[in-house]
């Protein structure tokens, strides 16, 4: 029986691009602490080797951890982007006026994070993560504390 667009139609309507419900920033939280790891990782490499660091060796490893960082930082920023734009709404700002300002910033650490060695900047991620968190379960309602896995 062929489909009658005029008489057929199907509304479906879902708060986000996957209705799930489920959103935590426990996976932004990896994402970072792998970013800190791996800066901590490549800026001891860089001084056990002090000025030999043209072996393929080096290189390889350095490579590896860089890639690692970028993917990461990369994998940081899109869940909280999706916190961000997915999971808060209208009442949250009236709760947390910085809200914007908050995801903002952690957002732009992503990026810094990415195309820098900077156990600073790395730090400062893990702090606005740890705010998040500490954010996303205060509008839930619900005490969950901050565990990193490393």
């Amino acid at each position: 029986m062929p489909f009658d667009t005029n008489e057929d139609i199907i509304v479906a309507e879902a708060h986000c691009d996957g209705p799930c419900g489920v959103y935590d920033p426990a996976s932004a939280r990896v994402a970072a602490e792998a970013v800190q790891s791996m800066t901590k990782k490549m800026v001891a490499l860089a001084e056990s080797h002090g000025s030999d660091c043209g072996t393929a060796s080096y290189i390889n490893t350095m490579s590896r951890y860089a890639a690692i960082k970028e993917e990461e930082a990369h994998k940081c920023k899109s869940e909280l982007l999706v916190l961000w734009t997915d999971f808060f709404k209208p009442q949250h700002l009236e709760a947390v006026p910085d809200l914007h300002n908050m995801f903002w910033q952690a957002a732009k650490l992503c990026s810094a994070c990415k195309v820098e060695v900077s156990e600073v900047h790395a730090q400062e991620l893990m702090d606005a993560v740890e705010n998040i968190h500490n954010v996303f379960w205060q509008v839930k309602g619900r005490e969950v504390p901050w565990i990193r896995a490393s």
